[in-house]
């Protein structure tokens, strides 16, 4: 058992990718447990049943957010914000926060927004006045919101794991609710809009205090912005309201959706070369993708060797020790996720985690979708934790700045973003999610 430990830490150590000592860790595991090998294999085949529907939406959407991350859709958006809230102080604050969280939705990486969105706004919160330190608050800040609206790519690879995880648990138990990657899609929208509001309201703030120039809103400007950005504004209603109406199944709005966006931005915006520029974005986004595809396997076998060893229960009985509530156990589940948000990258910390905590979850009766919003909230703000938050670093990457300035500019940002953490943590009434269907 020392040597296979040993060579699983040697790899990690240099480097292997994360999936692969995943299904390390898992494969090793089940065999010394006696396992068969085969039932941790066969896990992952399961995942070509059932589960590929809802794996067919993470290219889908990832093509769909690159091509428009690619394109000029951020320019279309901005000079649209720009006309209609220009009067309002920090109106260039607010206008940051939505449009990156309009971007984090589709890509679903917020690096990916910072990148592509804060080398336009960056400069033109400078010049606007909002000065160095909370310029670069604002655009790092924003760079994560937008994380917990469909069709946000975590939310997907949430709803994938968990259900994986959960269902292990739930066979043959009465007692534990159902859970369906549909209705957790809807699950984020309010504790979203709530955290777009409080980073709003502080944005309006900021800009007052900082005395920025505002402009009389110019109603024209805005209507030639809009029409201009005609075809992509709607997106994201369209995908909500085809879901809350029935049109369409997830697997169906994100073909639907990625299709239309090859369209508008290939023939219609012309802004991505057919033959230079598709290949190369394609590429980009299905790295992403593959990458994603990977860690699911990973997962699934190491959650097949933690339902046989027991892990998870060993777990919540030495934590059941410390913790004899669920108001005690959300403030250690989200201080832990804390931590490991600020330590690892948002699809790697859902595979890891999400099967350790499932069983002590249903044991104090958390609402499944309740605890995927918190899991997601509480990563969210890891981007942004010193020492080690990943937006920290393609910030600082991204505009040349030291970390350590970054560091010091975003503490509003994230004791907004606890805020809105603790109000959505103990107010569950926020998660809302459509009525389950009843099964006759």
């Amino acid at each position: 058992m020392l040597l296979p430990v040993l060579l699983i830490v040697a790899a990690a150590l240099l480097g292997a990718p994360l999936f692969v000592v995943l299904i390390a860790v898992g494969l090793v595991g089940l065999h010394q447990g006696g396992t068969p090998l085969s039932g941790g294999v066969a896990d992952v085949y399961r995942l070509a049943g059932p589960e590929a529907v809802s794996l067919s939406t993470i290219p889908l959407f990832t093509f769909a957010g690159y091509l428009m991350a690619k394109a000029k859709t951020a320019q279309r958006l901005i000079r649209m914000a720009e006309a209609l809230l220009g009067w309002l102080p920090g109106g260039l604050g607010v206008m940051t926060v939505l449009t990156c969280a309009f971007f984090t939705t589709f890509t679903g990486a917020s690096g990916v927004t910072i990148v592509a969105v804060g080398g336009l706004l960056l400069p033109a919160l400078e010049r606007a006045g909002y000065g160095r330190r909370l310029s670069l608050e604002v655009v790092t800040g924003s760079g994560a919101v937008g994380l917990l609206f469909p069709p946000s790519l975590p939310l997907i690879v949430y709803g994938i794991v968990f259900g994986l995880t959960y269902g292990n648990y739930a066979k043959g138990s009465e007692a534990l609710p159902e859970f369906s990657i549909e209705r957790f899609f809807f699950a984020g929208i309010v504790p979203g809009l709530l955290l777009v509001a409080l980073l709003i309201g502080y944005c309006i703030l900021a800009g007052l205090r900082a005395g920025v120039r505002r402009q009389p809103p110019d109603l024209r400007a805005f209507a030639r912005a809009l029409w201009e950005a005609k075809w992509e504004v709607p997106i994201p209603f369209a995908i909500i309201a085809s879901l809350i109406l029935g049109w369409a199944t997830i697997p169906e709005s994100a073909a639907l959706t990625a299709l239309y966006v090859l369209i508008i931005e290939v023939f219609v915006y012309k802004d991505i070369d057919l033959r230079r520029d598709l290949v190369r974005t394609a590429r980009e986004s299905m790295t992403l993708v593959g990458a994603i595809f990977m860690k699911i396997a990973g997962a699934t076998i190491l959650t097949a060797y933690f339902v046989d060893s027991g892990v998870p229960q060993a777990l919540f009985e030495w934590m059941g020790q410390y913790v004899h509530s669920r108001a005690g156990f959300l403030l250690v589940m989200n201080l832990a996720l804390l931590l490991v948000g600020c330590l690892m990258d948002i699809f790697s910390a859902i595979v890891v985690v999400v099967p350790l905590i499932v069983p002590a979850a249903a044991t104090f009766h958390i609402d499944p979708y309740h605890l995927g919003i918190i899991f997601l909230l509480n990563l969210e703000i890891g981007y942004l934790l010193p020492p080690a938050g990943l937006n920290l670093f393609i910030a600082a990457f991204r505009f040349g700045r030291p970390i350590t300035e970054l560091y010091r500019a975003v503490i509003p940002f994230i004791l907004l973003m606890a805020t809105a953490l603790a109000i959505v943590t103990y107010v569950p009434s926020l998660t809302v999610v459509p009525r389950a269907e009843v099964r006759r």
